[in-house]
């Protein structure tokens, strides 16, 4: 089995995060970099951009603008389950923002006409290509993470807090630290029904 195959299969969701991690912080930030470098995008327009929550960051991202945000729409005789769910990703040791940059696809829309649609969806397939790939190599360094969307909620708050400006679109968050309880068994489909071969 390769390497890539064993990375594959070893990324999972992971809920149940701490900070007990042995990576440093500038290990994470350079394999950060080098995805976001490295990370293809369609014409080359590199519109993903990351921004990392540390320390007292990821735990103000957690406790007041996400749990905040969600008060205002969860009813308060269900909001415990809400709390509780918001607080695991609290424990974990940080957090990536994942955004993209609407003004380059507009730009590129308006310089190639013909394929102005499709630029919405590559940026969108490049960002997916960055996330699978950070998620991957947080794997490999035995840390855990799990995706997140609680963009529309959040978007503007998140924006003033991470001083994004308003170029970019939130795509998805990332919370990321030690793996204090595994994934569990994960059911999977025929494949047969699901890779097709013609030759």
């Amino acid at each position: 089995m390769s390497k890539l195959t064993e990375l594959v299969k070893l990324r999972r969701s992971i809920y149940a995060l701490g900070r007990n991690i042995n990576v440093s912080d500038n290990d994470i930030l350079n394999f950060i970099k080098n995805a976001v470098k490295h990370v293809p995008s369609a014409f080359n327009t590199q519109t993903s951009k990351v921004v990392v929550l540390l320390g007292e960051y990821h735990d103000k991202f957690w406790g007041e603008i996400v749990m905040n945000a969600l008060k205002k729409v969860v009813p308060a005789e269900s909001f415990e389950k809400t709390e509780n769910k918001i607080n695991s990703f609290k424990t974990a040791y940080g957090t990536l923002l994942i955004y993209e940059n609407k003004a380059t696809i507009k730009q590129m829309q308006e310089k190639f006409p013909l394929y102005a649609h499709n630029f919405p969806m590559w940026s969108r397939e490049s960002s997916g290509m960055l996330q699978y790939t950070l998620w991957i190599g947080l794997a490999e360094m035995g840390i855990g993470a799990s995706l997140q969307h609680y963009n529309e909620l959040i978007e503007e708050d998140t924006r003033k807090f991470a001083n994004v400006s308003n170029d970019y679109m939130l795509i998805a968050q990332m919370p990321f630290g030690s793996i204090e309880a595994s994934a569990g068994d994960k059911e999977f489909k025929d494949l047969d029904a699901r890779v097709t071969v013609l030759k």
